[in-house]
């Protein structure tokens, strides 16, 4: 049997610790996870009920085009449907990305702190990855700028960024753009898009407008709380969309994923609700922190990485112990911090009093 070179460098995917096996591994009753960036809220009630009304249907095939879910975006975004594509999570828009655009040798550029499926995607096509270092916890676009060369195919930049919880202005991502060559793709993953509140965050749907080779992800399993359905989508010029869709897979997005979505797009009262409860756990847990003396790093997204002092897996070991699964910062190469998601107030007291214990 023989493997393909490129994979034999793909570390698999890691997913947090779920409920149920830490439950069964140490006898806990009660157990709170704030490790996966989840919304504490659930599902939009909305998106619920479509659900339940569509499993009749599962005899059949989801459409594979997602037409009435594209339609709903493209009134909700004010873009053209066909400049949008459905994906089984933006993860797989990031790996039709990959698939579509690079050739071995091709680079992709991206941060040492970032979310994994950049890397996977790079690594299963064999293109080379070009790694540059944040400054001041955020993503360095000019030394991103500085790195591009004529074998550039791909960009990504988390915005906000997984695990660091920062943004970029728009300032920034103009003078990147500006000196990328032709044949390059910016990527800006916007999975925690809803949560931002900085008012220097750009909007990347003028770039789609404008016609830039800008492609911007966004997702239903962060605030619209659907993760466990996987539904994520990217919006790009018609050209780039064009392009994805001949790698895509048919009938890639399920039917309840698809129904679901359309109702959740429309359930904006969650999103608000949703909202509301991330700043006020954001503002008790920044507070905590500090009571604390812990040096953390302020977030734009639903979770905070914050600088415990010693080895993240010690710490994650301890707070298991107490019935709290958090998320290791050594998976990301910052092996004193941890990555903690912004629960529902009686979980973010949970979580500091089993962290106080720990730590002391």
């Amino acid at each position: 049997m023989k493997v393909r070179e490129e994979i034999l460098s793909i570390k698999p995917y890691v997913p947090g610790k779920p409920i149920a096996e830490v439950k069964r591994e140490l006898g806990l009753d009660d157990v709170i996870k704030l490790a996966s960036n989840e919304n504490p809220l659930g599902p939009s009630p909305a998106g619920v009920k479509a659900a339940c009304s569509a499993a009749p249907e599962l005899n059949q095939y989801p459409d594979g085009a997602c037409y009435e879910l594209k339609e709903a975006l493209s009134k909700h975004l004010g873009v053209a449907s066909s400049q949008l594509i459905v994906g089984n999570g933006s993860d797989e828009v990031i790996k039709l990305l990959a698939e579509a655009f690079l050739c071995p040798g091709d680079e992709v550029i991206l941060g040492r702190y970032t979310f994994s499926e950049y890397e996977f995607a790079t690594r299963l096509m064999g293109g080379k990855l070009v790694v540059v270092d944040p400054k001041d916890w955020r993503e360095d676009l000019s030394a991103m700028a500085e790195a591009v060369t004529e074998r550039t195919r791909l960009v990504f930049v988390g915005n906000p960024n997984n695990p660091l919880g920062t943004v970029v202005a728009k300032r920034e991502v103009d003078a990147l753009l500006a000196k990328l060559p032709q044949d390059a793709i910016l990527v800006l993953d916007e999975a925690y898009y809803e949560y931002v509140t900085d008012p220097d965050y750009p909007e990347s749907i003028d770039y789609v407008k404008e016609g830039k080779n800008v492609i911007a992800l966004r997702t239903f399993s962060k605030a619209y709380g659907l993760a466990g359905l996987r539904v994520g989508y990217g919006i790009a010029k018609d050209e780039i969309i064009s392009a994805l869709n001949r790698v895509r897979e048919p009938f890639n997005v399920n039917l309840l994923a698809q129904v679901a979505a359309k109702a959740a797009l429309e359930d904006q009262e969650h999103i608000e609700k949703s909202k509301q409860i991330n700043e006020e756990g954001k503002a008790y847990l920044y507070a905590e922190f500090e009571r604390l003396g812990l040096e953390y790093i302020p977030t734009e997204a639903n979770f905070i990485m914050v600088k415990v002092g010693r080895p993240s897996r010690e710490v994650f070991s301890e707070l298991l112990r107490r019935g709290v699964i958090i998320r290791t910062g050594d998976i990301f190469g910052l092996d004193d911090f941890i990555r903690v998601s912004i629960g529902l107030p009686e979980e973010n007291r949970r979580f500091i009093s089993a962290l106080s214990e720990v730590l002391a």
